[in-house]
């Protein structure tokens, strides 16, 4: 039982529930939910993905983790370096394997973002700002990969490019918490190497963007009034405050709230696109 609870932690299932439901959305708002077997494999494809992720960059970060996230399977003890690999490279295969029930371009797409999971915990995590650029990608591409899986992939750039903005705010933010640990293991992320002042602007101006753009899709009457009240109320106040908190309260523990927040306020901007469609 500690060792499935291990597995359990190592896939982050929060992680993967945001990614399942990207993909879903992205099959509602271009009307395609009638293409129910190539949704669900999408769904099903992108999730083993995510959990091979989350489990190679445990293998990776494991002496970081040990500073800044010691609760995490690896360095609590739960499961070994060995087991966590061999995870990931199970979910990268079974990720692989059913995109096949997709299509063509699934499959590409599918090839394609296993290296670059793999190529950002081994390396690209550790540089500044390239790493992030690279994971923020790879989470706007759910939303891609279920456009792709009902071709109709024009239809949901408009959420792949919040998702984008979203999760590159975060990882900065992510950054700055981890700074700590990712001194000590010579992590050359924007804070390690600039400090914390250029991390707030990059974040700042990365969530005005996005509060902005978040507003174009109802004055251009792409998503509805349920849309604008529920992304206001619910996505921008949350952004708004978070920048408040990157100035004022830049403490570790703040920061791990923020990022928890922020992750928490995916789905409430989720919620907002599949209620501003109808």
């Amino acid at each position: 039982m500690r060792k499935l609870y291990g597995y359990f932690l190592l896939t982050r299932p929060f992680n993967v529930l945001i990614a399942v439901f990207s993909i879903f959305i992205a099959a509602f708002i271009c009307r395609a939910l009638h293409m129910w077997d190539k949704v669900m494999w999408a769904c099903v494809s992108g999730g083993f993905f995510i959990m091979a992720a989350n489990a190679i960059n445990d293998y990776f970060d494991i002496e970081i983790d040990r500073v800044n996230k010691p609760n995490r399977p690896l360095p609590a003890g739960l499961l070994t370096k060995n087991e966590a690999y061999v995870f990931s490279v199970i979910c990268f295969a079974l990720g692989i394997i059913t995109s096949f029930n997709i299509n063509l371009t699934a499959i590409f797409i599918a090839i394609t973002s296993c290296v670059l999971l793999y190529a950002y915990s081994a390396k690209l995590k550790r540089t500044v700002v390239f790493g992030n650029f690279t994971v923020s990608f790879l989470s706007a591409l759910a939303f891609i990969y279920g456009g792709i899986a009902v071709q109709r992939v024009q239809m949901v750039l408009i959420p792949a490019g919040f998702a984008f903005f979203m999760h590159f705010g975060r990882e900065i933010i992510k950054d700055m918490e981890d700074v700590e640990g990712d001194k000590q293991q010579n992590a050359a992320t924007l804070p390690v190497r600039f400090g914390f002042v250029p991390a707030q602007i990059l974040v700042t101006a990365v969530f005005f963007i996005l509060i902005c753009a978040t507003i174009l899709p109802y004055l251009l009457k792409i998503y509805g009034k349920i849309y604008f009240i529920i992304v206001m109320l619910g996505v921008n106040t949350i952004l708004m405050l978070t920048i408040y908190y990157v100035w004022k309260k830049p403490f570790r523990n703040i920061l791990n709230r923020l990022s928890i927040t922020l992750k928490v306020d995916m789905l409430v901007g989720l919620f907002a696109i599949y209620a501003g469609t109808w």
